[in-house]
């Protein structure tokens, strides 16, 4: 049933899509016919012409977007990852850009796009595929954080590659792609698009799709995924929301029922204090997720919680595990001087204290390849300051601490606003902790070779338009 149910949301998804173009195609065809219809009176021309014309003032078209460049530096010594295949200091460089368009129909709905062209490359990635090469077991994800950029298991294949090659990839894809209906009762939206739940600010446990990195210092775009995601409105009550997301099978190309997430979540408030209750069938589990944001006197506090029942659990892992996130954050003033903090404690119940041996447990190594988890072990106390020396300039230093080793990663940067449309940030990445510790590094399994990940230097441009 959820199967034929999914081809048949793929086929509304892109008919709704052609039949946008189609529409604004027509509207264009109307307003230009009577123009060239000799034979129309010219009562009835200016009757459509006035008509066409009333129809495309109701179109609402905005273009946007941004251009990204990134150069950064590595210090890939002998106790890195990369000692095997080459040592010294690495230099990469990527660009990202992305060109948005905005259609609105009236206030009934809009459609909207976002285009990427990549390019990325430099030692990094050419050493990477020097390991892959050496080692045929090697576990990108457990070092690398992150899903990969690809499409291969989003219902629409909407990334193509230019170039690609040991040590530079050129690609371009489609990162939204989605028409939103805005009915009195709330909102539809079909299509590619993103979403955030939860109120974790580093980790995140109940933002399942897709959550950023907690390293992830650039949190502008989230990668989106194929859903339909409604809204429900409930005055004085609440609002509830609706998702299904809809994603092949790498190895078949097939939806199954296995690889599609159906969630609700509904927000109600009492008081300041607002609250979350999440039921979801993520792939083949069940999760289930409660949270909470409030004050205590001028600071915020956040508090999320999922239980995840694990369907067909490894050797390794329990039945049912427990995942939390608490955070709270704080405004002040010193030195005249804004200032803003905030410090986060996440518990990850899926972890283990044996990283090599956390390699091993299949139901850690599917969330990692699937960008929902980004550690090994279970207890994290991370945080940030920032401090405003400029308005146009702010200085960040961020930490994140596994609190069983201890090992982290500490990154300081600093961003300036160099005109209204132009940012220019500089930072690091510092990975701290003994030997076999989380970050510091430990021997992979069956390899020589330590996990621990180069320090790295970065500079990025970022311009809007």
């Amino acid at each position: 049933m959820i199967l034929r149910y999914a081809k048949w949301v793929s086929i509304c998804i892109r008919f709704s899509l052609i039949g946008v173009a189609a529409f604004q195609i027509h509207l264009t065809s109307s307003w230009a016919s009577p123009l060239t219809n000799s034979s129309t009176s010219s009562t009835e021309t200016e009757y459509n012409s006035s008509q066409a014309t009333s129809w495309l003032k109701k179109i609402d078209t905005h273009w946007g977007g941004r251009f990204k460049v990134i150069g950064s530096v590595s210090d890939a010594d002998s106790d890195t990852i990369f000692a095997p295949v080459e040592t010294g200091t690495f230099y990469d460089g990527s660009a990202d850009f992305r060109l948005i368009n905005e259609t609105f129909f009236s206030d009934w709905g809009y459609f909207e796009t976002h285009y990427e062209a990549i390019f990325a490359g430099g030692d990094t990635r050419r050493n990477r595929e020097k390991l892959r090469s050496f080692f045929t077991n090697f576990p990108e994800q457990p070092l690398f954080l992150g899903a990969p950029l690809n499409d291969d298991t989003r219902l629409m294949d909407l990334t193509w590659s230019i170039h690609k090659d040991d040590k530079k990839i050129f690609f371009h894809r489609f990162d939204r792609l989605f028409f939103e209906l805005l009915p009195d009762w709330g909102s539809l939206r079909i299509g590619r698009q993103a979403i955030t739940l939860g109120n974790g600010l580093i980790f995140n446990p109940m933002d399942l799709f897709n959550p950023f990195a907690p390293t992830e210092i650039d949190r502008d775009y989230k990668v989106g995924d194929d859903m339909i995601n409604a809204h429900i409105a409930y005055p004085n009550v609440g609002d509830l929301q609706l998702l299904y997301v809809i994603r092949r099978d790498a190895d078949d190309d097939r939806v199954k029922k296995s690889t599609t997430s159906l969630a609700a979540k509904f927000r109600f408030s009492i008081g300041t204090t607002e609250f979350d209750v999440m039921g979801s069938k993520h792939y083949d589990d069940w999760v289930a997720g409660v949270g909470s944001t409030g004050y205590l006197g001028d600071a915020a506090w956040r508090l999320d919680a999922t239980w995840t029942f694990l369907d067909d659990p490894s050797s390794e892992s329990p039945n049912s595990y427990l995942s939390l996130v608490a955070n709270m954050d704080y405004t002040w003033i010193w030195w005249s001087k804004n200032f803003y903090g905030f410090i986060e404690y996440f518990f990850n119940g899926l972890g283990e204290n044996d990283y090599p041996n956390a390699l091993f447990n299949r139901d850690i190594t599917e969330r990692l390849q699937r960008g929902e988890l980004f550690v090994l072990g279970k207890n994290y106390l991370s945080g940030t300051l920032q401090v405003e020396l400029h308005p146009l300039f702010n200085v960040f230093f961020t930490a994140i601490n596994n609190t069983k080793d201890p090992s982290g990663i500490l990154q300081p940067r600093a961003t300036w606003d160099i005109t209204q449309n132009l940012q220019m940030t500089v930072g690091a990445n510092i990975f701290y902790g003994d030997k076999s510790s989380e970050f510091g590094g430990f021997i992979i399994p069956g390899m020589d070779i330590r996990s621990r990940a180069p320090d790295i230097a970065y500079l990025w441009l970022i311009y809007y338009f």
